[in-house]
Formats: C-alpha cells, structure tokens, sequence
C-alpha cells in the first residue's frame, strides 16, 4: 500500500494524487465521499451506474461459466440423491 501525504489548504482543500486519481477513476467535477472509520477518513471513489456496469460486464463470462457449472453439478447430485425434501417435514 503507497502512502501519499499532502498538505491541507486554509480552505481545507488537498490535492489527491495522480497516482491514485487514474488508478481510481477519479475525475475533475467527481463526488467523492469521506467515511469516518474508527478514528480514521476513507475517502470512498465515486460509483455510478456506468462503472457498476462495466464491473458486471467484466465479470459476466465468468458468471456463466459458474452458472454451466453448477447446473451440471444440480444435476448430478439430484441424480444420485434424488430431489432434496421440503424444508421443515
């Protein structure tokens, strides 16, 4: 983990770093968020839609590969076993 230190402005203002602003996907006119943990500020990167689906897009080939995989695997078990009971009887 980089450690990064910046000096706070009289406004309050710091400048987050380069390094940290394009491995985040931080932008000029972003809203980011400042979450107090402990006696620690997180400031959380901003999430909108578009990233949110860009993550679910990345991750979809390998959704459906569980999914083949799990079906295949139900179906197996349901064979040997037979159907699982109702819960609770």
């Amino acid at each position: 983990m980089a450690e990064h230190t910046r000096k706070v402005g009289d406004r309050g203002q710091v400048t987050i770093p380069k390094e940290l602003r394009d491995r985040h996907g931080i932008e000029g006119g972003d809203e980011i968020r400042f979450v107090e943990v402990n006696d620690e500020i997180v400031i959380k990167p901003p999430t909108d839609e578009e990233r949110l689906a860009e993550g679910y897009k990345d991750r979809a080939p390998r959704s459906r590969q569980l999914v083949e995989e799990m079906d295949g695997t139900s179906a197996e078990a349901t064979e040997r076993l037979g159907d699982a009971p109702e819960w609770g009887e």
